[in-house]
This record gives C-alpha cells, structure tokens and sequence, in this order.
C-alpha cells in the first residue's frame, strides 16, 4: 500500500459483490493512495477471506466503527445495503461514492462521470452548510452511455435518442452467472433447467422480462438508468428512451442506440463529439466491441456511426462497455478529483 503522506483511508462496502473485488483491484492497480483498505459487507458474508493490496484479507460486518478515519466509503453492493449503511459513513466524516444506485434519490446525491467533464459538467451539488459535498452517486453503465452520447450529440442538433440495452446476469451476482452456466448445461444435456433465481429460461434466451418469483426485477435495472439519466442532464441534453432486454451473456452491456438529429450531421462530427465525451471508438479496421472485447476497458467503446438508410437524419450506434469496470473506474476518477480538489 502507498504510506505517503496523501495515503487515505478508504472502506469498501458491498466487498464481495463482484463490482465491490472488481474496485478494489482497481484501486491497487491504479495505485490510488490508500494508506489502509476495509472492506465490510452483509453479515452472512462476514469472515470471508479474500485478498487486498496482494495480502489476504478478510471481510467484515459492518460495526459501530468501520467508518472511523476513512476519507472515502465506496458502496458497492446492494441499493438497500447502501440505503442502511450510507448516513453511517458520512457521520464519520467519509465521502460517500455510491455504484449501487441505492442513493440517487437522497437529495444532497450528485451524480458524476468524470471523463465527460469536457462536454457537460455534473450537475451542480446540494453542499450543506456544514461542509462540503459529501455524497457522489456513479451512474451503472446504461446510464454512463445514454447520458455520454446525448451530451456529446446535443451541440449537432440532437432530436432524440433511443437506446437498447442488452444485460449481462452478472449485474446480480455470482449467483446469477452460475445459474445461466446452469442452465446452459442443463439445456445441452437435454435436462430440466433450474429457474432459482430468474424464474425464467435465459440460457438460450432473451428476456423483457423475469418470471413473476424472480428474485430480481428487470424493470428495476430500466428504471435506475432513466432515472439516473434524468438527474445527470437536467433538461441540458435530450434524456434518452431508454428499453432494457436480459440476453444470455455473463459480462458486459450492450447497446444498440438510434440518434435522430434536426439535420443530417457529418459522420466525422459524430465520431468526434463522441471522442470529445470520454468515448472511445474503434477503428473502422478493428473489430467492433463485443462483450468480450471490452472487458477490462475503463469506458464504453462504440462502433464508428452509421447512417441510417430510411431516415437522413438518423443515425446508428452500436457500443459495449465493462459493467464492472466502467462504473468502478469512475468511481476511482471521482475520488481523485477530490483528492486534487
């Protein structure tokens, strides 16, 4: 761990969800300066031995003192975890930078993406009179790409704006992956598949919607991005409409997006607005993103623009982006702005 004078420290809450080890590998592999990482999580998950800063480490409850000294409290697991949890580090004198979504409608939240400062700066915060801004919410991925490509398009005449998300199961956990591999097996072996947790066949299958005994709801994850994106561009970009379909994939989102402008735009300006936004493109001459080619990429990689071939002033997009690593390298771009604030 760094053990300069500027090392933090910093708790991890929601540690063993796969976005809570997805920023803690992150933290070290970005050489943030913390002095000390914590990492607490649910109850029936305390004692968990996992690893930290390469030595191992284990995963402890949430006590009375886990927040004590800590300069930042990332939340990482589920929204009624942080909902619990979150006024607990922030009376202890941490910032609180919530990825689980569970704190947007808190009225001090102000959500942030670093990378697209340059476009379109995050809304303006509810700092209290006591001090300063004390709670960062990272929008998910859907949100990040909806909100990046409307506020890189709005100044070429942006319309409207409609994306499709296609989810991977590992937005709900190991548990969600191992029941698709699961499933999967079971389908090619010609044998009943188990339904624990969506109530629904998604080896093999899309999904507008879970079984009604699903542990999850995918409207939920449909509602998080719009409302995500609706606090972000506050009526400064055109909020983009937003349809959430589950697909059989373990990782990464992605999107297929219409953009609709007043006049025919240049396909050059599109590309760069969206470069300017954070964005990244890939070459015309590379492969374009899939669920596995982005793994491990800090933002949301698109496929260069294409028109559409009825409408003049339409435009495609086709992107994906690491739903673990898009929002948890946000999250690390925030804490650093304010350690440089």
């Amino acid at each position: 761990m760094n053990s300069s004078k500027e090392a933090v420290r910093v708790v991890i809450a929601g540690a063993s969800s796969l976005l809570g080890k997805e920023l803690n590998q992150l933290l070290e592999e970005s050489h943030f300066p913390a002095s000390d990482i914590r990492l607490v999580d649910e109850e029936f998950v305390a004692g968990t031995l996992t690893e930290s800063g390469g030595e191992p480490a284990v995963i402890e409850t949430v006590a009375e003192d886990s927040f004590d000294r800590a300069r930042f409290a990332f939340f990482t697991g589920s929204a009624e975890f942080s909902r619990r949890h979150a006024a607990d580090a922030t009376r202890a004198g941490a910032v609180v930078i919530d990825l689980s979504g569970g704190l947007l409608v808190d009225a001090n939240a102000r959500p942030w993406i670093p990378a697209l400062d340059a476009v379109l700066a995050p809304p303006a915060g509810n700092s209290s009179k006591n001090g300063p801004q004390s709670l960062f919410v990272v929008p998910g991925a859907p949100a990040d790409f909806g909100i990046s490509v409307s506020a890189a398009l709005a100044p070429l005449g942006l319309n409207r704006l409609a994306v499709t998300v296609l989810q991977p199961v590992s937005v709900h956990g190991s548990e969600a992956i191992e029941e698709l591999e699961s499933q999967v097996v079971k389908l090619l072996s010609l044998q009943p598949v188990p339904k624990t947790l969506f109530d629904a066949q998604v080896g093999f299958n899309m999904l507008s919607s879970y079984g009604p005994e699903s542990a999850f709801k995918l409207a939920d994850a449909r509602d998080r991005a719009v409302n995500e994106s609706r606090k972000y561009l506050e009526n400064r970009a055109p909020l983009p409409a937003i349809t959430l379909i589950q697909a059989p994939v373990f990782y990464s989102h992605t999107f297929a997006a219409f953009a609709e402008f007043k006049a025919a735009p240049s396909l050059d300006d599109v590309a760069a607005r969206l470069q300017a936004a954070g964005l990244k493109l890939a070459d015309g001459k590379e492969e374009p993103p899939n669920n596995v080619n982005v793994v491990g990429e800090s933002r949301p990689v698109l496929k260069q623009p294409q028109r559409d071939q009825s409408i003049e002033t339409g435009v495609w997009l086709w992107g994906a982006a690491d739903n673990l690593r898009v929002p948890a390298a946000a999250a690390v771009a925030v804490a650093e702005k304010l350690l440089a604030s």
